[in-house]
């Protein structure tokens, strides 16, 4: 169990440096990056659509909106941006 969360933890942090370098990277439109950062804030922001103490569904907003949001803005990103911000974490 404890090598699984390890395993996530690191697949985590490679995620998040991969969104890094295509916030940064001058090819990426506009528009991914303002989702992006949304995706990223919201999950940062002390307030949800739905409050967290609601049971059950208080959490689920941040599993749902955040992986909308950052799929939506993967759509927006040249393939070859992506191809090398994933070349250049290795």
């Amino acid at each position: 169990m404890l090598e699984r969360l390890k395993t996530v933890a690191n697949s985590l942090k490679q995620e998040i440096k991969f969104y890094r370098l295509v916030i940064k990277d001058n090819r990426t439109p506009r528009i991914a990056k303002i989702i992006l950062g949304i995706a990223i804030g919201y999950i940062f922001l002390p307030f949800d659509l739905i409050p967290d103490w609601i049971p059950v569904i208080g959490y689920l907003d941040d599993l749902i909106v955040v992986p909308i949001l950052v799929i939506v803005a993967l759509k927006f990103i040249p393939h070859e941006v992506k191809r090398e911000c994933r070349k250049n974490l290795q």
